[in-house]
């Protein structure tokens, strides 16, 4: 629609776009509690995968000017190399979470995690790709157990300590999703939500998302209720649109065009889980 409407560039449109095709896990995940267990594993797998996919599609587009055989070629063996980089790292980092004795162990962990994620993304690897097998790996310890060399990790011992490392993992993406979101919210103004030039392109967006979702949920069989109001666009969104280069960003999608979105899907899903939520309880009673 921006390409035929706005006589932008291919390039430029679909760079312009991702953005709001991305679902925000930082929204999604905490506001799937109230779900069943199968819905709320639903949104956890969709919202995350949603979010490093995304990631890796908007830096490809962004980041090449030509498409061809070698860029494809150069992309599949930058997700080879981040596998296997991935795989040693974690390796090494659950090695360090089982030994440390000292009281102090699970922040230079931590750190250790941003260092491997900088360094990836420095030399424009898929760095998203290691923090979800990092997270895999040490969140389903017990699955692994029938590999001898998983053995030596003593992995009674260290499925305690991922408990703690999880329980401060949650925390601090708590307080950095918190913090996000005030600052959000103190930098909104409100001629940038009412703007009227844009508002009209933010509806249909919106109705766009969540008509096609209901499309792909039907299409795979999945309870159309209340997942196809779990949709919310956030933190991802914002970040890939103030990443885009300026000399491929299209007026049309500015900061109102952005905001409206975030906040038209948050609220969408808000007001449909208590819808759901409500309706679920009366036939469960």
């Amino acid at each position: 629609m921006l390409e035929y409407y706005g006589g932008y560039s291919f390039k430029d449109s679909l760079t312009n776009a991702i953005p709001f095709c991305i679902i925000s896990s930082a929204i999604a995940i905490p506001s799937a509690r109230s779900l069943t267990s199968r819905e709320k594993e639903f949104v956890i797998y969709e919202s995350s995968l949603s979010d490093i996919l995304g990631v890796i599609f908007f830096n490809f587009i962004s980041f090449h000017t030509t498409f061809g055989l070698e860029t494809f070629g150069s992309l599949f063996l930058e997700i080879i190399m981040i596998i296997v980089v991935s795989l040693v790292a974690t390796i090494g980092l659950s090695y360090l979470l089982n030994k440390i004795d000292h009281h102090i162990k699970f922040v230079p962990i931590i750190l250790l995690v941003i260092l491997i994620y900088a360094i990836s993304k420095t030399y424009h690897l898929p760095a998203l790709v290691f923090i979800l097998i990092f997270g895999l790996s040490i969140g389903n310890i017990d699955e692994l157990k029938h590999f001898k060399w998983i053995e030596k990790f003593e992995t009674d011992l260290l499925s305690k300590e991922v408990i703690k490392f999880k329980e401060l993992t949650i925390e601090a993406t708590f307080l950095v999703r918190a913090l996000f979101f005030l600052l959000f919210g103190y930098l909104i103004q409100t001629k940038e939500i009412l703007n009227t030039d844009t508002l009209i392109w933010a509806i249909g967006i919106v109705f766009t998302l969540f008509i096609l979702r209901a499309i792909q949920l039907k299409w795979t069989k999945i309870p159309l209720f209340p997942l196809v109001f779990v949709a919310p666009r956030g933190l991802i969104t914002i970040l890939l649109f103030l990443s885009i280069d300026p000399l491929n960003k299209i007026h049309l999608v500015n900061e109102s065009l952005i905001i409206q979105v975030v906040l038209l899907t948050a609220f969408i899903m808000m007001f449909g889980l208590m819808i759901t939520g409500k309706n679920g309880k009366e036939e469960t009673s």
